[in-house]
């Protein structure tokens, strides 16, 4: 064995063992022979024991080379016959069939999508999740290592030149998106739901609401705009012969809530659902007026100094808040954050429909991830082992697994010298038998 390796207490005493055992056996073969020849009148019986401690002795040897080969060449530059040479060095030789043989079996035994399904069905996963996100102990080890890493990472875009870096890239990843198509299924997802009549409906409640509660301002309010449409004079003068238009206006106003409140067949509801509707089909295809315009008007934003201004400043003041409220022992955010998790947890835990759900998702992304990438990883697993050092890989594998190979020298001794006795035993029967 390799004096490379890094030796174990474990492997060291089975090592010891194992040579104590292999000495022994030749000592009591040697001191048998000499007691055989001294001792003529016992020499039956010492002749059985020096073949037991013989036979132990080629049994130790036997094991002790072919757990060498393994490893090594035991013969050094003897000249032996070639077929023995190319049994030596086994695991050496063939590093690259085991890397090969081991990205094989982890592709068999742990990647293929038989078997990642299998296990994910037999565990439900979700349930797993639930139970441990509602451990307080827990929570809170998400929640430190938030505020422990979370402003470490907004510190790095703190950089001047990460800052441009990111806001280049992020600029012509704005300009050379086009956003027509995500509109449009923004705009169907709407229709779809009827967001749109509710939205309607709690803005015209609103309206209808704060001009009940506010009929002062509303008067205002109409009144800037007569004098922005440049009608205002005439408005006056309509009140000098008793008609106020501006109440008036506010009065149709309030009457055209009203009506589109209780109505959903509004005409004017009609017609915004249709227009809705056109605008959906047209931000569809990327050549209508409708698409052009609205990546002319995105582009135009993303191209404004001021715009992007801006949007840096907000972001730059969004990310200092967020990394003072984590730097303080009461964050919100990590109080937030940590109350969210513990209800999921326990909300997991008692909500088998939403698990079963979850359970699906999950199990089809690990067979998708496991079936994507199984080629991705076995290659990596393999080039790994074929990268190792030889002499690294053989002291790794003599570490791990050497105390039971020098077992294995101990018990052929043991073996050999139990079989020795037996065919001492059994040569001296026939001797003594009449035949």
């Amino acid at each position: 064995m390799s004096s490379s390796a890094s030796v174990t207490p474990g492997l060291a005493h089975s090592r010891r063992l194992a040579n104590i055992a292999l000495i022994t056996a030749a000592l009591l073969w040697l001191l048998f022979l000499v007691l055989e020849k001294m001792l003529p009148a016992q020499a039956t019986a010492i002749s059985i024991l020096a073949l037991a401690a013989e036979a132990g002795v080629v049994g130790g040897l036997a094991d002790w080379y072919a757990v060498t080969v393994l490893f090594r060449n035991p013969f050094g530059k003897i000249p032996v016959p070639r077929l023995l040479l190319e049994h030596t060095e086994i695991i050496p030789r063939n590093k690259a069939r085991i890397a090969e043989s081991m990205g094989r079996f982890v592709q068999e035994n742990f990647l293929a999508a038989p078997i990642v399904r299998k296990s994910l069905q037999k565990t439900d996963a979700s349930l797993f999740i639930g139970k441990w996100l509602a451990q307080p102990d827990n929570v809170t080890i998400i929640t430190d290592f938030v505020q422990r890493t979370g402003p470490r990472l907004l510190q790095i875009f703190e950089s001047e030149d990460i800052e441009k870096f990111l806001q280049q890239n992020a600029v012509a990843w704005a300009k050379g998106t086009p956003i027509h198509h995500m509109a449009s299924e923004m705009l169907r997802a709407v229709l779809e739901n009827d967001f749109h009549h509710e939205a309607l409906q709690r803005g015209l409640d609103a309206a209808d609401k704060w001009i009940k509660a506010n009929p002062e301002k509303a008067r205002e309010f109409a009144a800037t705009v007569f004098e922005e449409l440049g009608v205002g004079g005439l408005a006056r003068g309509a009140s000098w012969i008793g008609i106020d238009v501006q109440q008036r206006t506010i009065n149709t106003f309030m009457d055209q809530v009203a009506n589109l409140l209780e109505n959903r067949e509004h005409p004017w509801r009609v017609s915004l659902e249709e227009n809705a509707t056109q605008l959906m089909k047209d931000l569809r295809k990327k050549s209508s007026s409708a698409s052009k315009r609205l990546n002319a008007t995105k582009n135009a934003l993303v191209e404004s100094e001021s715009m992007v201004s801006f949007m840096t400043s907000a972001v730059v003041i969004l990310r200092e808040a967020v990394k003072k409220d984590l730097e303080r022992p009461d964050s919100g955010l990590a109080a937030n954050l940590r109350d969210i998790l513990l209800r999921l947890g326990e909300q997991l835990q008692h909500n088998e429909k939403v698990r079963q759900v979850l359970n699906r998702e999950i199990e089809e992304a690990v067979v998708v991830f496991t079936t994507d990438y199984a080629d991705a990883i076995i290659t990596y697993v393999s080039e790994k082992i074929h990268d190792w050092d030889t002499r690294e890989m053989i002291a790794k594998i003599e570490t791990e697994v050497g105390g039971d190979l020098h077992m294995i020298r101990v018990n052929g001794v043991v073996v050999g010298a139990f079989i020795g006795l037996l065919l001492g035993g059994v040569r001296v029967l026939f001797e003594v038998l009449p035949f």
